[in-house]
């Protein structure tokens, strides 16, 4: 009987053993990758603590090692993904990250990675997914990112990436997500990716104009996030044509123009707009009254004259419609302050006339007199 046992410890033995198959460097990436973190951010009940390297990174079951934070190929060879817990660990991203070259997601959010991101990353050529949001990483972005050609989702944002964006961006021929948001880039917009489906740069330094050239062939394109940025000059009518569009928010920039053209064959998805708190010129346009399934419009806050366009108020779509802080003058569509209007929003601190005190849209109250004469340099006419 003894004889018994210790022979099916021996093959249990053995068997554990030959599961332990995950690929040498693999293991010391996973090593140094734990290293570069502060052992004192490691909670002892978080995932990184329970990677204990006397077990194989992949061995299966888990149990005790290994319990999270990590995923690997069906094989048990190779680690596919990281993904760790938003805890708040501490430390900088080892250039050996780069040996894990079958990574498909690389999710560090929510934690307080800082320095540089290893321009090693280039390597991790099946990434997919690269989420190091709300974290401290500084410097630039690597040029070398652009050599990710499987990459779907970037996002960056929420950290103190500096510099300019990688030229070669376009060359994300596989990318649909880009968030860059809430860093201190600079310089102009590149080439974006033309499947690219949803991008936002909101509360970056980024300058200059949004030309056609950018956004050529993005027909998948449908939110645009450029808030809070110093774009400036002419919105061209090419922009709201983007076949795919659907929101977009240009608020808190510099813009002085913007042309609107009424969308091919009356056919769009454009469903938001806001372009509150820019330097735009001239009359309200018209044709955003001919988009068909526009609910939110936003143009507060601008250097806009002339009347309300009557379309504005027969669009049963508009929702929430925000015009305060222009200089709109004439009296504002009836159509608005009807008993069964379901328009919320603001058109106060204009030079409208007759604007009933007792309704919401008509807060705050219309500016003095005399500071439209000045706007207009004289009385104001309808």
């Amino acid at each position: 009987m003894f004889n018994l046992v210790h022979f099916l410890l021996f093959v249990l033995h053995h068997l554990l053993q030959a599961q332990a198959l995950t690929l040498p460097q693999d293991i010391s990436a996973l090593k140094a990758f734990k290293s570069s973190i502060k052992q004192s951010s490691i909670p002892s009940w978080s995932c990184l603590a329970s990677w204990d390297f006397s077990d194989d990174p992949c061995a299966v079951p888990h149990r005790t090692r290994f319990i999270c934070g990590i995923s690997c190929s069906p094989d048990a060879t190779r680690i596919t993904q990281i993904t760790l817990d938003p805890i708040g660990y501490s430390g900088q991203l080892t250039p050996l990250i780069s040996q894990l070259s079958q990574l498909t997601t690389l999710d560090l959010s929510d934690n307080y990675f800082f320095g540089r991101i290893p321009s090693s990353i280039s390597s991790l050529r099946n990434l997919q997914t690269l989420t190091l949001t709300s974290n401290s990483f500084s410097g630039s972005i690597p040029d070398s990112v652009t050599a990710l050609k499987s990459l779907e989702t970037l996002d960056l944002s929420h950290n103190a990436l500096s510099g300019k964006l990688p030229k070669s961006l376009n060359s994300l021929t596989s990318l649909k997500r880009l968030d860059l948001s809430y860093n201190k880039l600079t310089g102009f917009l590149p080439k974006l990716p033309f499947n690219l489906l949803e991008l936002a740069l909101k509360a970056n330094s980024l300058s200059g104009y949004v030309s056609k050239s950018t956004f050529d062939g993005l027909t998948r394109l449908e939110v645009v996030e450029l808030s809070d940025n110093s774009f400036s000059g002419t919105l061209g009518a090419w922009f709201f044509l983007l076949p795919s569009l659907q929101q977009v928010d240009l608020a808190n920039n510099s813009f002085t123009h913007v042309e609107i053209s009424k969308p091919a064959g009356g056919n769009s998805d454009l469903v938001a707009v806001n372009l509150g708190f820019n330097k735009i010129e001239g009359n309200l346009p018209a044709n955003f009254a001919d988009y068909p399934m526009l609910s939110s419009l936003s143009l507060r806050y601008n250097r806009l004259r002339g009347a309300i366009p009557l379309g504005y108020s027969k669009k049963k779509s508009l929702r929430r419609l925000f015009l305060d802080g222009n200089f709109l003058i004439g009296t504002p569509p009836a159509e608005f302050f009807a008993g069964d209007t379901e328009v919320t929003g603001s058109l106060g601190d204009n030079c409208l006339r007759g604007c009933p005190a007792n309704s919401q849209l008509c807060s705050p109250r219309q500016k003095s007199y005399a500071i439209c004469k000045r706007a207009y340099s004289g009385k104001p006419r309808s």
